[in-house]
């Protein structure tokens, strides 16, 4: 049976919903009808993965959501709220914006992957959040968007993400018209590597979970951290990069335990150094 973990003491209704089962942590954005990015949700989430960067008993990281929105993007109520202050709010939009742009960060520079399970609408900051996470899975439900343009806000922080995940024609198609995608064109455009009917949806995700986490954490972290790093590089500097990264890798314990079990044909015993 899964670990039940609350966020906040006292707060076991929290905007974040944790749960940890053979090695993999769910967190389930928790404030539907929205499940919107206000600040406390992404303290919650910030929080936990600060929380399991170090924590050996988490090997993966699967981010899901109740209800039939994965995720709004930011609380505009919550933002519109502090227009009355003196700055026209200001401080706060500084602040909103930062949450996030740390924590989209923390997710792709997090040692263990990250899964997005999708189901329902994932619009602006919510794309956001998809687009960071290193998989995505969704259900033929599942739809997509940055309707920022629609309403007088460029999604010009989602367009990160969603820029480093589909070709620029595409993303500007999104970014610039602000419709709503399918499942299927998201797929087509690389948001998402597979669309599952929603009822296998939990399924998939945590056998794709659990095969992950049957790997050597140590050569998973090491790869995802080299293939986040070469891809900001240029060609030369991305190969003697990588090269570096295989040389280390090769000395690990995991890596000889690892080539050992294929040649002898047996499987192989992770040390995780």
């Amino acid at each position: 049976m899964a670990e039940v973990v609350a966020i906040k003491p006292a707060v076991a209704d929290g905007p974040v919903l944790v749960s940890q089962d053979k090695g993999v942590l769910r967190l389930t954005l928790a404030s539907p009808p929205a499940n919107a990015l206000s600040l406390a949700t992404m303290a919650a989430l910030q929080a936990e993965f600060d929380r399991v960067k170090a924590d050996k008993s988490v090997r993966v990281v699967i981010l899901a959501a109740s209800g039939k929105v994965f995720c709004a993007g930011h609380d505009l109520k919550e933002m519109t709220a502090h227009r009355a202050e003196p700055d026209r709010g200001k401080a706060f939009f500084e602040k909103t914006f930062a949450a996030c742009a740390l924590l989209m960060q923390t997710i792709v520079r997090h040692p263990k992957p990250v899964i997005a399970e999708v189901d329902g609408l994932a619009t602006a900051a919510g794309l956001q959040l998809v687009a960071s996470c290193d998989l995505a899975i969704a259900s033929h439900e599942a739809t997509f968007c940055t309707p920022g343009v629609n309403i007088g806000l460029f999604c010009s922080t989602p367009m990160v993400a969603l820029s480093r995940n589909v070709s620029r024609k595409q993303a500007m198609e999104m970014l610039l018209t602000g419709e709503t995608i399918d499942a299927a064109t998201a797929k087509e455009f690389g948001l998402i590597n597979r669309i599952v009917p929603r009822e296998y949806l939990n399924q998939v995700v945590n056998k794709y979970a659990q095969t992950i986490a049957s790997k050597s954490s140590l050569v998973v972290k090491t790869g995802k951290e080299a293939f986040y790093a070469q891809a900001e590089m240029g060609l030369a500097d991305a190969y003697a990069h990588t090269s570096r990264v295989m040389v280390e890798n090769m000395l690990a314990r995991d890596a000889e335990e690892g080539i050992g079990a294929f040649i002898g044909k047996r499987k192989p015993e992770w040390t995780d150094k």
